[in-house]
């Protein structure tokens, strides 16, 4: 009985760090959907109305964010939209790890280690995430093939 107490609380335990840090990644579109589900309720929409506006502000704000990441053109931009959606995911990954680091670490210097570590995990999770969307550059060469031009045999052999 101890030995299956103890595998389902190691299963309980690494279920809720997959579930913590997975809802780190979508920290953005979470805390703008929680903004606006408590200006809701206290506009005086209800709960039921709250939570359909959170959901829907959420959703909206992930849906902007990856389509304003595929079409827009500039590296900077890429940039600056990726660490919108990065930096708030970096910070929830920190304080989630530092939490659990709590519990298990002595030293506070290797709990900060650890925090870190779990952060920048985390963060380029979510900038993975959101640039898993974008599709492949396009070159010159790319949008002259794609449109039936074929390179001269002596181009194309290498030679």
């Amino acid at each position: 009985m101890f030995a299956i107490s103890l595998v389902l609380s190691v299963a309980g335990v690494g279920f809720c760090c997959w579930l913590l840090f997975t809802l780190a990644i979508y920290a953005l579109p979470f805390f703008a959907g929680l903004t606006a589900a408590f200006a809701a309720y206290h506009s005086g929409c209800g709960i039921l109305g709250a939570i359909i506006v959170a959901v829907m502000v959420g959703a909206a704000t992930l849906a902007i964010g990856r389509i304003a990441f595929t079409h827009v053109g500039s590296s900077l931009a890429r940039a600056a939209i990726g660490l919108l959606y990065a930096a708030p995911a970096a910070v929830a990954g920190y304080e989630a790890t530092l939490g659990l680091a709590h519990i298990g670490v002595a030293s506070e210097v290797w709990r900060q280690v650890f925090a870190i570590c779990g952060g920048l995990a985390v963060g380029a999770t979510a900038w993975m995430r959101l640039a898993a969307y974008t599709p492949p550059a396009r070159t010159e060469r790319s949008l002259t093939e794609g449109q039936g031009y074929r390179p001269p045999a002596a181009a194309r052999l290498g030679g």
